[in-house]
């Protein structure tokens, strides 16, 4: 396997600030090739645009600033059920609408998935994005097998079923209204206050006890999130989508994602409490993580934003995964190991205690109204 090309300042897309590789409305400012290519062309036309955005709807760049559009293509993938056996997580199975997140957000974990596609898990992971098709004819038979196995359906794990583009193209929708006519318990992760278009669908599943969501809060800071976070909600949005989907009912927590230290670790008391307030029953949080082309790119989003701490969050970090970048280690590689990671970890559950959340956790979902779509066509004949 080829190694990961290192990034150089003439790596850095033409457009924007090419002096520092600052983007305006992008995580990235790069465009690294897939390690999987042994050759790669060069883009020398970009076709700048200028988007217009608010504060809070976290869709674009700031307004009248230059971005990198957005590109959609369908993927005709026809398995859409995720299969997992780490021993870490909570999930057995789950299904991304979504390959590539608009989002943008530079420590993004699943930015090397775009390889794959032998794209850059750079510029073009947050800007070529794929979205599934043909969504309920494929889940309906998945979900009517004979050997299926009912269990939580996790959605957001890999990228964010509610990042900009599902507002016109409502795959995620889809996959919530057929698993809702199955009773099919779901859990939801997102950073994006679109998940409250689904509050008729997400109300009709909690009455039974079949889903609850998980908003990622990172800062509370603006400024800070536009820099990391380009294309999510704001802060204060987020923290209403907290509010709006507990008056709705629907079981809600908060996770602290990702703790980065001396870049956003010093909220961490504060965003628990913010959360807390906000109505979230149980706050979590998840250590940085840097797999394959994520350490660059993050190096050199720190060096164009933060240039000055660059190193000292690089070797905070390294303490946090003994001596090394990133090891991904079960039931460590979420948390760390070490002096700051422990102190991360004694602040936060301090934190959690005093917000009144120390040890709470989300209800479980049910699964044991499950019905499979065939079972449930076969019983259409009983009317007859």
């Amino acid at each position: 396997m080829e190694k990961t090309p290192e990034i150089k300042p003439t790596d850095v897309l033409k457009g924007g600030k090419e002096e520092t590789g600052v983007l305006k409305g992008r995580g990235s400012g790069s465009n690294q090739h897939s390690r999987y290519l042994a050759t790669h062309s060069v883009v020398e036309d970009e076709h700048w645009f200028f988007a217009n955005t608010t504060e809070d709807s976290g869709e674009a760049a700031a307004e009248g600033v230059c971005a990198v559009p957005t590109q959609f293509f369908p993927d005709r993938t026809k398995r859409l059920i995720t299969t997992n056996k780490s021993p870490d997580v909570p999930f057995s199975q789950s299904i991304n609408p979504y390959k590539g997140c608009e989002h943008g957000c530079i420590y993004c974990f699943a930015r090397p998935t775009h390889a794959f596609l032998d794209l850059s898990p750079g510029l073009d992971f947050e800007s070529k994005i794929f979205f599934k098709t043909d969504v309920r004819r494929h889940l309906v038979a998945e979900l009517g097998k004979p050997g299926y196995r009912c269990s939580v359906m996790a959605m957001g794990t890999n990228t964010d079923p509610y990042q900009p583009g599902e507002k016109t193209r409502r795959v995620t929708r889809e996959v919530l209204e057929t698993l809702a006519e199955c009773h099919h318990p779901v859990g939801i992760v997102t950073k994006s206050a679109l998940v409250l278009r689904d509050l008729d669908v997400l109300g009709q599943m909690a009455a039974e006890g079949l889903v609850h969501v998980n908003v990622s809060v990172t800062t509370l800071d603006n400024g800070l999130k536009t820099k990391l976070e380009p294309r999510t909600a704001g802060p204060r949005a987020r923290l209403r989508t907290i509010s709006a989907l507990r008056k709705a009912g629907i079981p809600t927590g908060a996770m602290v994602a990702p703790v980065i230290p001396f870049i956003n670790d010093h909220e961490i008391e504060s965003l628990v409490a913010a959360s807390a307030e906000a109505g979230a029953q149980a706050v979590s949080y998840v250590l940085l993580r840097l797999p394959l082309e994520v350490k660059p790119l993050f190096e050199e989003w720190l060096h164009n934003h933060f240039p000055q701490r660059a190193e000292r969050v690089m070797s905070a970090v390294r303490d946090t995964r003994g001596g090394v970048a990133y090891r991904a280690q079960w039931h460590k590689r979420m948390v760390g190991q070490g002096e700051i990671a422990g102190l991360i970890r004694a602040r936060f559950n301090a934190a959690r205690k005093k917000a009144g959340l120390a040890d709470a956790e989300l209800p479980a979902v049910r699964t044991d109204l499950f019905t499979p779509p065939r079972a449930a066509q076969d019983r259409q004949l009983d009317l007859f």
